[in-house]
């Protein structure tokens, strides 16, 4: 039996992502039709519902579709890849012109570049959304990144301001709104999540450093990161890093972290990142990094064979340990700047690349609540980017620069530190590379380019004229040769 057309938007995906943004929807007095390629799946969420008249059960795509209101908003909730390809074609025949197709996974943005085209060929509309906050964020309210089929979003607009996160003062400004054309919204939540696992990582190396080298207790690393989240590094994740420390094994009374396996994965997002940054021939080295971390805890069984052979020093500091706290601290916060940096640096050459008009303040400011990075930090973000909307890296921002002034002589501390007692921080110290690197006028690539032309004659520009030139290395060196090189004396 079909369904009157009277749902304001219908939903494909019943997995936990799916099932929790169909919750907030009808949450917020919308009407949703929900279906899921298994049956019982669809029968037992409107089950657990108590049969609400908002949320209506289908068992086919024809009825679901039967059952929007027009124009027709449709929201996919299934796996990337192939399945929304397949998904879409299904759909199209069953869809009118000008309804709408919404794409909530973690797609890559150059998937949906596609079918935006696709679907706008066929007479319908289509948005690509990025969905950050997880399973709570997508009940209780998520950070929302859609682009897409511009004429999509005053059709879609009500319902995801609705159900987004709402920050400010009054807690009335939602963490959604429009990105840009085609796939620049998967583009953003792309380098959102790039953000968040250089911002994990960055927490794990802090950890370990406190834990390892200051040897803190995990009652103390509460008490720690407690204390940092009630300042500049104030964020979901240093707070839920507070919490964790804070929980035991039911099993055997023991600190659940210290329970954990030291073998972390990784999804396709934070690739997809450092593969595009080195696309675009920007330097993007913390998520490279971060990912780089994971692989390498992965490979357990190595590591603990290299442990019976590799040594290095105790790891233990020997120094004030309430300095060394402040100290990381102040670390963490100046290596955090330089994440974020590399990570609006990349959305900018990219929405150069393919003609997007990004808003930078507009988009930290979807970050400040619902998703994962959210942090009283973006606040400063949104800041920066409303007086200087063409910044050309946040570290140039007064605010930034004086704060990794500040943080300078603590963070190069610590990095040398770790060096010196042998704890792995790669982020922090690709965090500090990246700083130094940039605030050079000059970088040893002068001697790069020359051996590129010494043996393959790959040209260089001069620093006294311009052109591109060649010079015949071997030739020179011959007809131009000295007397040799004294050798270095021993200074006095």
């Amino acid at each position: 039996m079909s369904q009157p057309a009277s749902c304001d938007i219908g939903l494909i995906g019943l997995a936990v992502m799916g099932e929790n943004l169909a919750l907030n929807i009808a949450s917020r007095g919308y009407s949703i039709a929900v279906y899921n390629r298994t049956a019982s799946v669809t029968d037992d969420f409107t089950a657990a519902r108590g049969k609400q008249p908002n949320v209506v059960g289908c068992h086919s795509l024809d009825q679901l579709v039967a059952a929007i209101k027009t124009p027709r908003k449709v929201m996919m909730m299934v796996k990337a890849g192939p399945a929304v390809d397949s998904l879409i074609q299904t759909l199209i025949p069953l869809l009118s012109h000008g309804d709408v197709i919404i794409d909530g996974g973690n797609t890559l943005y150059s998937d949906t570049e596609r079918r935006t085209r696709e679907v706008e060929a066929a007479g319908m509309l289509y948005v690509g959304t990025g969905v950050s906050g997880g399973e709570e964020g997508a009940l209780k309210g998520p950070s929302l990144m859609p682009s897409g089929s511009k004429p999509a979003w005053p059709l879609v607009q009500p319902i995801f301001q609705a159900i987004a996160a709402k920050v400010g003062p009054k807690g009335d400004i939602p963490c959604c709104d429009w990105v840009g054309p085609r796939g620049a919204g998967h583009y953003v939540k792309m380098v959102h999540n790039g953000i968040e696992y250089g911002d994990m990582q960055l927490i794990c190396e802090a950890y370990w450093l406190l834990k390892i080298a200051a040897g803190l207790s995990n009652d103390e690393l509460a008490h720690v990161f407690d204390d940092w989240n009630r300042g500049e590094l104030d964020s979901y994740l240093i707070e839920i890093t507070r919490d964790i420390f804070t929980v035991r094994d039911p099993d055997s009374g023991d600190w659940m972290v210290d329970k954990i396996l030291d073998k972390a994965g990784a999804k396709g997002t934070g690739k997809w990142m450092s593969q595009l940054a080195l696309d675009l021939g920007v330097p993007s080295t913390l998520v490279t990094e971060a990912v780089y971390a994971r692989c390498l805890s992965a490979m357990k069984d190595a590591r603990v064979r290299a442990s019976r052979t590799l040594k290095g020093p105790d790891q233990t500091y020997r120094g004030d340990k309430l300095a060394f706290i402040e100290q990381v601290r102040q670390a963490l916060y100046a290596s955090k700047i330089a994440s974020y940096a590399q990570g609006f640096v990349q959305l900018s050459a990219a929405a150069k690349e393919h003609d997007w008009q990004l808003d930078y303040r507009s988009i930290s400011m979807l970050w400040r609540g619902g998703c994962i990075i959210r942090a009283q930090f973006l606040e400063r973000i949104a800041d920066a980017y409303q007086k200087e909307p063409n910044l050309e890296n946040l570290m140039l921002a007064p605010y930034f620069t004086q704060a990794l002034e500040k943080s300078q002589q603590a963070w190069r501390h610590v990095v040398a530190s770790a060096a010196t007692i042998g704890v792995p921080i790669p982020v922090f110290m690709t965090a500090l590379a990246y700083y130094d690197g940039y605030r050079h006028e000059r970088l040893p690539a002068n001697l790069l380019q020359a051996q590129r032309d010494y043996f393959g004659a790959h040209t260089f520009e001069r620093t006294d004229k311009p052109g591109t030139f060649h010079t015949e290395w071997i030739d020179l060196r011959q007809a131009l040769s000295g007397p040799a090189p004294k050798p270095l004396q021993a200074s006095s």
